[in-house]
Parts: C-alpha cells; structure tokens; sequence
C-alpha cells in the first residue's frame, strides 16, 4: 500500500531537488582566482582615480611599481602619495590569467594624459590576499601597423656578443625556482641572437605575446618567423643588457621586473615586465611588456 505525498511535502521535494541542482551549477560558476584578481583590479583603478588611499594601500603588496608610459617607476609610496595621477578613466577589454599564485591582468586605460595605453598588471595572492606587485603602461602602435621585415645587414656587421644577460646578469639569486627563470631567460636571449627559433619557443609559452612602445603586439608565431627571417639574412641581434632585475615567485607563476640598456643604442632604454609559468616542469614566459624609457 503507498501512502499519498502531501502536495507540500511534494512541493518541497522538488523545490530541495531544484535547489540542489541550482547551488551545483552556481558552484561550478562560482567565482575564481580570475574573477577575484579582476575585482581587486577594478577596486584599485577605482580608489586610484578616487584618491583613496586606504583602499589603495591594502590592495598593493609592499614591493609594488607602477611604471607609467613614459617608462618612469614610482615606488608603493609616491604612487600612494599621487594616485589621481596614474589615471584618468576606468579600464577596458581587461582579461584575467593565473599561472600558480601570480595573476596577470591586461587591457587597456587612459593615462593621465589622455593617452590609450596597454596595460599589464601582475598580482599575487600573499596570505589569502591578491596584493598587485606590478602596474605597467605602455602606449603601441596603430592598431592598423605591423612589425615589418627586418632589414639587410650591412656585410661587415656581425651578430654582437652578447655577455650580459647571456652569460651574466645583476641579480643573485634566491632560491633553486629563481636559478631555473633566469636560466630560461638566458637560453631566451642566447636564442634570439643565435638566430635559434626552435630553442627559443622551447622556453616560450603559447599563448605568449610581446608588447612594446610604438609596436604593434607580437604574438609567439610572428616572434618566431622574425627569427627565422633574421636567420636567413643573417641579421646581427643586439639584445638588451639587463641594469637591475627582480624577481618574485609564488608557486608555478613567477614575476620578472626589469630595466635594459641596448649597447649599440639601437632603441631607448625600457622597463620590462614579464610573467613565467612553470609547465611540465619548464619556465616558460607568457607575456613581456615593454615600455621605452623617454
């Protein structure tokens, strides 16, 4: 014999299924690091043009720079002391990625002249927290304007030696995973004026691309036919020499701040900030972000 369900304690039922099915789907949408790195990038453009500074100091980790488009770096303090300078309007087309516990965000904002800049981003979760350790502008080409081929050497020139950062760098190392990025980076640069595409994409992820001042972003397979274009016309490289370095490494992301001087003052001298993830075992960089110092 079955017993009738009461139409409420059907109600119920399906009401507590729904629900179930509901909070299943919410989890599986539910917010990630990606959207609490966005929210915490949106939050410090907003206390940045807002002058808020107690919002602004417990976004930026201690070790934070912001370097403006004009390639100067202001330390967490004169930011802090400056903020409606940094920015004139709210970010666009921002995206989010995690590599470990180093989040990268990019897009696009008004400097505070008025001027579209690119952006990069770089934070890390310290203690729980997303703190940002970097903010960097840079101002590309046209949207319309590619990189073009490079052009013939003359017949004496030769590709330069390269010592620094190929060989050696200003930068002591901290610990074995700082040892592994710089050597990743070496073989970078030693690949690049070798002419080595395939060594050089070994250390370079997919979904990496090259941002620089008055250039049009380069993404990894264009880097890679520039290589191979250079190989054929044998096109001496100079590459920059690194002046100072940081880096910080949180789990399988890592965060390289630097500045270079190119001997032969083939090109300005630039700020540079770079993201690394450690995949299978190998750094890899996954964005370089660089601003000509003016």
């Amino acid at each position: 014999m079955r017993m009738a369900v009461p139409r409420w304690t059907l109600g119920v039922l399906i009401a507590g299924v729904l629900g179930a099915i509901l909070v299943e789907s919410r989890a599986q949408l539910a917010p990630g690091d990606e959207a609490q790195v966005l929210t915490a990038d949106l939050a410090l453009g907003d206390a940045v043009r807002a002058g808020d500074k107690s919002i602004a100091r417990r976004l930026l980790s201690l070790q934070f720079t912001f370097v403006d488009a004009n390639g100067k770096v202001h330390e967490r303090r004169d930011f802090i002391g400056d903020l409606k300078s940094s920015a004139a309007a709210a970010s666009t087309d921002t995206k989010a990625k995690i590599y470990g516990r180093i989040g990268a965000v990019t897009g696009n904002r008004k400097t505070a002249d008025g001027n579209e800049a690119f952006f990069l981003d770089i934070w890390a979760k310290q203690k729980g927290s997303w703190r940002a350790l970097v903010m960097q502008d840079v101002v590309l080409a046209a949207s319309s304007a590619s990189p073009g081929p490079p052009s013939a050497p003359h017949p004496e020139e030769k590709t330069s030696e390269c010592k620094n950062p190929c060989l050696t760098m200003p930068y002591r190392v901290r610990s074995p995973a700082e040892q592994d990025i710089v050597n990743s980076f070496q073989a970078i640069e030693k690949a690049v004026v070798a002419h080595d595409a395939d060594e050089w994409a070994r250390h370079v992820a997919d979904e990496f691309v090259l941002y620089g001042s008055n250039r049009a972003p380069i993404p990894k397979s264009s880097r890679i036919a520039t290589i191979k274009r250079q190989k054929e016309n044998n096109t001496p490289v100079t590459v920059g020499e690194v002046e100072s370095m940081r880096l910080s490494v949180y789990d399988d992301g890592a965060a390289m701040i630097a500045s270079h001087a190119v001997p032969n003052g083939s090109r300005p001298p630039y700020r540079a900030a770079r993201v690394w993830v450690k995949r299978n075992g190998q750094w890899q960089m996954t964005i370089s972000v660089q601003t000509d110092i003016k």
